[in-house]
């Protein structure tokens, strides 16, 4: 039989015992053809869980006598029959210590040495030794060596990969290899439009352990080229493009808009750490698809309990932070308090509290919980967590105190000491846009005539920050903004940048959303001063204009 009708029968078969039968028929085959059995023994035998059948195949007649002739003629194999046979054994878990396995490894040592190993053998080996030792292997910056001297233009996709994967090794030693790395980068670029979703995914994520910042044009094709795999990709390769996305600060509408087509499609077979990191993904960047939201709402009510802590957290942090409640809220937050109740001591301190100040942002208010995190106990967990009770903690402590205080009025249970409270929020992701401020300021000093009756950028004692305060007495009348006698009315103007809503949306994020709420219902009128609503106003004349009916509608 020739090796073209041997391979073609080989793969049509289901079953080792199928495999075992047709290799007893043969008379005689050559060692890529014996190697190609071994890997295709391998396909169908083993699973996520190892071997299925160890008894039915290392014990057969047919396996051993293949594994006598590799162990004791590895000298006699071709490159492509022994490094073939040496990933098939891997994949089948025989004893790394083994005489077979070292004499193979002795082998391919050998051949390595000579330097008779090609781009393809080179990368197939590569392959074998990180599966076998991972990345601590001695012989892959060998490897990598033989590999800069070869002509990277005439490599195929899979070549390309596994170089990629290999370099990720001796990365961490400095930056020996990044010419080639360099000439990688500039030869994918040529060849992304063939790569499947598997290689698409594996650069992405060796272009992130490698910290290739500078090969932005490649990255920018490979998120590009990633939207056309989104269906395909498995769930651990849809993680890898969604961290390069992150890493790399990249955003894609494209890219979203086929998530928010395959997400609910697919949210009841997705498992929930690919869940988790597209929510991640969204509140990172900002997106608030509501596609998206509604369908990991649906998901969290039907699997919660078989979730983990972080992927639980994970789904729900991004509601608060982005400032939505989907159709499902009441669902949502009820299979949440559920959870909690069960499973409050599996949740590290810092991300339970990221998790319950992000309910209080959308006005779900953990109550049942409060006392439990502002104990004596809880607090010196968190504060033994690195890196423990520091501005961001504190803030959300105090911002969690703050609405047990005015949206909790029948809260009766422990309070925040003092000594864990800030002066000021800390808003990471809102802070004041100075330019949009500046133009404010001149139309209400048009307005007004004197820049004594506004103040910017005040302190309160209620520990938020008021972007423009205005201060009226009894008549309505504007007074000095020093003046701190006859004030009845306080004007809060929240001069609302882009950076203070969701992305290519007018939805305002959770941090700002709820600092309005409470300046509210501390006695201040809000108004707000969206960047929308003042981008087209050219002159301080039309600015003054607008602020005079926002601010002063009756007057």
């Amino acid at each position: 039989v020739d090796e073209q009708q041997f391979f073609k029968k080989l793969n049509s078969l289901c079953t080792s015992k199928e495999i075992f039968d047709f290799l007893s028929s043969l008379e005689v085959m050559s060692d890529t053809m014996a190697s190609g059995a071994l890997q295709r023994i391998s396909e169908v035998e083993v699973d996520d869980n190892g071997l299925k059948n160890p008894e039915g195949v290392l014990e057969n007649d047919v396996f051993r006598a293949l594994c006598f002739q590799f162990e004791f003629e590895s000298s006699k194999l071709s490159n492509t029959g022994l490094l073939h046979a040496l990933q098939a054994l891997i994949k089948l878990r025989i004893d790394p210590e083994s005489t077979l396995m070292a004499s193979l490894l002795s082998e391919s040592k050998e051949r390595l040495d000579k330097g008779q190993l090609t781009v393809k053998n080179l990368c197939d080996l590569g392959e074998s030794l990180l599966e076998l030792e991972g990345p601590g292997c001695a012989m892959l910056e060998q490897i990598v060596n033989h590999v800069q001297r070869k002509d990277i233009e005439k490599w195929s996709p899979r070549e390309m990969v596994m170089v990629y994967k290999m370099l990720q090794v001796p990365a961490g030693e400095g930056e020996q290899f990044q010419d080639l790395l360099d000439r990688l980068n500039s030869v994918a670029l040529n060849i992304v439009s063939q790569l499947s979703p598997t290689f698409t995914s594996v650069m992405l994520n060796s272009l992130v352990v490698l910290h290739q910042t500078r090969a932005v044009p490649l990255v920018t094709a490979l998120c590009k080229h990633s939207v056309k795999h989104i269906a395909y990709f498995t769930g651990d390769e849809l993680v890898n493009v969604l961290e390069a996305f992150l890493y790399f600060g990249h955003c894609e509408d494209i890219f979203t808009e086929a998530l928010e087509t395959h997400v609910p499609e697919s949210i009841f077979t997705m498992h929930p750490q690919t869940v988790s990191k597209i929510m991640q993904y969204c509140c990172q960047r900002m997106i608030l698809s509501k596609p998206i939201f509604d369908a990991a709402a649906e998901g969290f009510i039907s699997d919660a309990d078989t979730f983990t802590a972080d992927q639980i957290a994970g789904y729900i942090i991004p509601f608060g932070t982005l400032n939505y409640q989907p159709p499902s809220a009441s669902s949502l937050f009820r299979k949440l308090e559920t959870v909690l109740h069960s499973r409050f001591t599996h949740f590290q301190p810092r991300t339970l509290l990221n998790l319950l100040h992000s309910c209080v942002l959308i006005q779900r208010y953990p109550v049942n919980f409060l006392p439990k995190v502002f104990s004596p106990y809880f607090l010196q967990q968190l504060q033994a967590q690195p890196p423990g009770l520091d501005r961001i903690v504190t803030s959300q402590l105090t911002q969690l105190f703050l609405t047990a205080t005015l949206e909790c009025p029948f809260y009766e249970g422990p309070k925040l000491l003092p000594k864990y409270q800030v002066k000021a929020f800390l808003m990471p992701r809102s802070s004041l846009d100075v330019h949009l401020l500046k133009r404010v300021k001149t139309g209400l000093l048009y307005l007004l005539k004197k820049r004594i009756y506004f103040a910017t950028e005040v302190s309160t004692p209620y520990f938020y920050t008021v972007d423009i305060e205005i201060k009226l007495d009894e008549e309505g009348f504007v007074l000095p903004a020093a003046q701190c006698e006859e004030v009845q009315r306080r004007i809060a103007l929240c001069v609302d940048g882009r950076n203070r809503f969701c992305i290519n949306s007018r939805n305002l994020l959770g941090e700002q959303a709820i600092k309005q709420r409470h300046l509210q219902l501390l006695g201040y009128e809000v108004v707000q001063i969206p960047f929308f609503e003042i981008e087209s106003l050219q002159n301080c004349r039309k600015m003054a204009k607008y602020l005079h009916k926002k601010i002063f509608p009756d007057t």
